[in-house]
């Protein structure tokens, strides 16, 4: 399907090189790059995004820095809460004099249970805690009536990040096993265990671990977004286990009695009696013990991050943990995120850019209604629907005007531990999410804070975010022309207006309610197409393993609908240059990382490898063939017939 030159170049990535953009448009753009590029210590990837990341972290470093010097420069008070935690995080003598005493009191919590009544009696309450647990509840809009919240019920979670890494033939996830249980048995002896005993509870943790693997989903499974959708009775709900009180964790955590809830994983639903039971209950209380120590570890104090921080290197691949400093920016950030984001919003991006690419995503939904109206193999009907579909679309652009309420809520006492400060904020977050079952969906909440360098889109609200982070060069420049911004910016607004249409969205209408707006005939040639492009990845060799079509098909049918139609509106332009286009968008993909984090996102990423996008993207679309002069033959060269367009 894709010719050697290409597979041993933007496959492989260990000996990448500059090649011809005749045989491989991603290398000739970063080949050069690519050879030299380092992937600075602490980190696990470097390149497009991650080059921008690193810009926004400077920024706001320094910023925080002066800030936690002299509070007088700070004049906002949700700031001031983020640079007290900032502060705090960033104290280590302070937080050494409190080491392992904050979390015993929650250790013990877990260590009082002595059987699965106990856990059945305090399911609700050990939830709004942040207990790992068996079985847990979370709420958000009803997938079918988006106006509304609904209870979702899940399951637990593997230690490791896919199915796949419990393979007998996956030795790196032996390995990743073997690390995660040293160092939980080491935390364990740092807050007073024997080491027998440790080793012990370790042991029964895996144990429930390994029960979990085969019943849990994995990330192809759950790339299938709308299978999360299956709504039961609660009288039906709670018939599910023997062992544990359902009814009362569902009445317990939102104070009601839901007529339905929704099962994310029915699979699992149905084996919640072979998973939780008597026999089960003390590998139970050892996975809780463990998985709640490992996830709070790096909140006690540095020496806590340390240990910690050798499983999270030899997952990531990352040579050595961020300085304390950068930790503790990064982690007052992501608390904060939404008054960090617009504070950098505010400071960085502006309302005059705001207002220019509010009208970049208005010009593309425009190329994209014009588009749909010329497709051809599409029926009328659901050529109108979708363009309702569209018209309806909610753009975000840069960082919220208003900060939600929450985040007035969030008190910093600099005097206290840094785990009893974050303890309190997420009981308080998790205690708001499960009040919305009351409330209506709030339309206007951001998914993304504005100091982010990323984009989205949210099927359930048919909104697009582009958090001003990502607004820059190489994306976005007033510098560059107008043919690298839609190769760029333009590509990734039309990848997002994309998703309203990919194998997901596609299932979801205007309101964001999952419906099905498509005539029989029209979704039966969509998913052919969607086949195609399945086709297209699956089985590449990459990075000494393979592409998982299945897994990565949203992400693909946003990128080629998003690549097509920014290309329509750069052509639009009098001087547009498709060399520069096809060159902005292989740049913006740079990527290099860590083997790792390669075989990682391999297992677990809905997104394909990033020179992957730039080659096979280019490689569908008719016009780079033209701008390259690329022949049959050439590395780049794809047939005709295997060429894929969807919109």
């Amino acid at each position: 399907m894709l010719m050697s030159k290409i597979i041993g170049g933007a496959g492989d990535m260990i000996n990448a090189k500059p090649a011809d953009y005749k045989d491989n448009l991603y290398l000739a753009v970063n080949g050069a790059w690519q050879e030299k590029a380092e992937i600075p210590a602490d980190k696990s990837r470097a390149g497009g995004f991650m080059d921008l990341d690193e810009g926004v972290e400077k920024s706001l470093m320094k910023e925080f820095h002066e800030f936690a010097n002299d509070e007088t420069k700070v004049n906002d008070d949700l700031m001031l809460q983020a640079v007290k935690l900032y502060r705090l995080a960033n104290n280590v003598d302070h937080l050494s004099k409190f080491h392992q005493q904050p979390i015993l009191k929650d250790m013990q919590r877990i260590n009082d249970l002595t059987n699965v009544k106990d856990l059945s009696d305090n399911l609700a309450q050990l939830g709004k805690d942040g207990f790992p647990l068996p079985i847990g509840v979370e709420v958000d809009a009803d997938m079918k009536d988006t106006a509304k919240n609904a209870l979702y019920i899940g399951g637990a979670g593997l230690i490791l990040p896919d199915k796949s890494y419990y393979d007998e033939k996956n030795e790196s996830g032996k390995a990743l096993l073997a690390k995660y249980a040293e160092v939980a048995g080491r935390l364990l002896s740092m807050i007073g265990y024997k080491l027998d005993d440790a080793k012990e509870i370790v042991e029964k943790a895996l144990a429930f671990d390994k029960s979990l693997v085969p019943i849990v989903k994995s990330s192809e499974e759950w790339a299938d977004y709308t299978k999360i959708y299956n709504p039961m009775d609660l009288s039906e709900f709670i018939k599910k286990s023997d062992n544990l009180d359902l009814k009362s964790m569902v009445v317990d955590s939102i104070n009601d009695t839901p007529e339905k809830v929704i099962i994310t994983e029915p699979r699992y639903m149905e084996n919640l009696n072979k998973l939780v039971n008597d026999d089960t209950f003390e590998n139970i209380k050892a996975w809780m013990m463990v998985g709640f120590l490992t996830g709070n570890a790096s909140i006690l104090d540095e020496e806590f991050r340390q240990t910690i921080g050798e499983y999270q290197l030899a997952k990531s691949g990352a040579k050595e943990l961020q300085n304390r400093t950068k930790y503790a920016y990064h982690f007052a950030s992501s608390v904060f995120s939404e008054v960090v984001g617009a504070y950098y919003g505010k400071k960085y991006f502006g309302e005059d850019a705001k207002a220019d690419v509010h009208s970049m995503v208005e010009k593309m939904i425009s190329i994209y209604e014009q588009r749909l109206s010329e497709n051809t193999w599409l029926s009328e009907d659901t050529k109108k629907k979708a363009i309702v579909k569209l018209d309806k679309i909610v753009i975000k652009v840069g960082y919220p005007d208003k900060i939600q309420d929450l985040y007035s809520k969030f008190k910093i006492n600099e005097n206290d531990s840094l785990y009893d400060n974050v303890s309190r904020i997420r009981k308080i977050i998790a205690q708001d999410s499960l009040d919305q079952f009351h409330k209506p969906v709030d339309r206007t909440k951001w998914l993304m804070p504005g100091h982010m360098v990323n984009a989205c889109y949210d099927p359930s609200r048919n909104d697009i975010t582009f958090p001003a982070a990502i607004l820059q060069a190489p994306f976005y420049s007033l510098d560059q022309t107008n043919s690298e911004n839609f190769g760029g910016i333009g590509a990734v607004i039309a990848h997002e207006i994309s998703h309203a249409f990919d194998n997901n969205g596609s299932q979801f209408d205007e309101y964001g309610n999952m419906n099905d707006w498509w005539t029989k005939e029209d979704y039966a040639k969509f998913k052919v197409l969607t086949q195609k492009i399945i086709d297209e990845f699956d089985g590449i060799p990459y990075a000494g393993s393979k592409v998982n079509g299945k897994l990565v098909v949203s992400e693909n049918v946003a990128d080629v609908g998003g690549l097509r139609c920014a290309l329509e509106a750069a052509k639009q332009d009098s001087d547009f240059d498709a060399k520069a286009f096809f060159t902005n968008w292989a740049k913006v993909w740079r990527n290099k990382s860590t083997k790792q984090l390669t075989e990682m996102f391999l297992s677990i990423d809905v997104h394909s490898p990033a020179p992957l996008r730039a080659n096979v993207m280019a490689q569908n679309m008719d016009e780079f063939y033209d701008a390259f002069d690329v022949q049959k033959g050439d590395g780049m060269w794809l047939d005709e017939d295997k060429r894929v367009n969807i919109w």
